[in-house]
């Protein structure tokens, strides 16, 4: 869907912007990296999905952004030429709600198969969005509403498994403070893993030495190589 939006984001762009109406060209510039910005961040963050689900979260909340800053230029365009967005329970609106991607089959050659779904895609999309630059902008705007809706209710469901679990880069970290609990002595007053830190200031200042985790509830340190507490 996102793609979608970027390749009709800028044919609209290309068909109903000029010199007149966009003199700097800044609402070009504004439209269509916004729309990119949508895609290319659904796309990153689908593949930090393998290696940290906040990162994955992050990038979809940017895909989200911009796509609203979207809907917000096409909300404009359509005041600007003193237009109002057609209502939610128009038949023109419904018809755009209604609209599905077809169903596909497996895709052997990932980049080619999918490109030339998205552009079989476009045709069919074609008839509802024809060449009125209001109807145009209506209908992406809608495109964007749902795109929205959806990565809202994806977000919902990222934050629940990361609650859950958290992702790989989370998972990692939790092991590797495992491993280092496992391998610390034990804190001689609460017996709780200690951390190695570095002592900053006193006679000992720069000297190692294994402080309790637990602090600042719990003070107990023990010397490096040291089984015995300091004194």
């Amino acid at each position: 869907m996102a793609s979608l939006i970027q390749l009709e984001t800028r044919a609209w762009c290309e068909r109903f912007l000029n010199h007149g109406n966009d003199p700097k060209g800044r609402q070009y510039d504004q439209m269509t990296q916004a729309a990119r910005s949508g895609r290319a961040n659904i796309m990153e963050g689908s593949q930090r999905a393998a290696t940290s689900k906040a990162d994955e979260m992050r990038l979809m909340d940017v895909a989200r952004a911009s796509l609203v800053e979207l809907m917000g230029d096409y909300e404009m365009a359509l005041l600007s030429r003193g237009k109002a967005p057609w209502a939610l329970d128009s038949p023109e609106a419904r018809a755009v709600a209604d609209w599905r991607f077809a169903p596909h089959g497996d895709w052997p050659d990932p980049v080619h198969d999918s490109c030339t779904y998205l552009l079989e895609q476009r045709r069919r999309l074609a008839p509802l969005i024809s060449e009125d630059e209001a109807r145009a902008a209506n209908v992406l705007l809608i495109l964007c509403r749902r795109t929205v809706g959806m990565l809202t209710h994806l977000l919902r469901r990222l934050g629940e498994m990361f609650a859950q679990s958290g992702g790989f880069r989370e998972r990692m970290t939790a092991t590797r403070l495992a491993v280092r609990d496992a391998e610390a002595p034990m804190c001689p007053k609460c017996g709780a893993a200690m951390r190695k830190r570095t002592a900053r200031s006193g006679p000992r200042s720069g000297m190692p030495f294994w402080g309790c985790s637990r602090w600042p509830t719990c003070d107990g340190r023990r010397e490096e190589g040291n089984a015995e507490p300091p004194p």
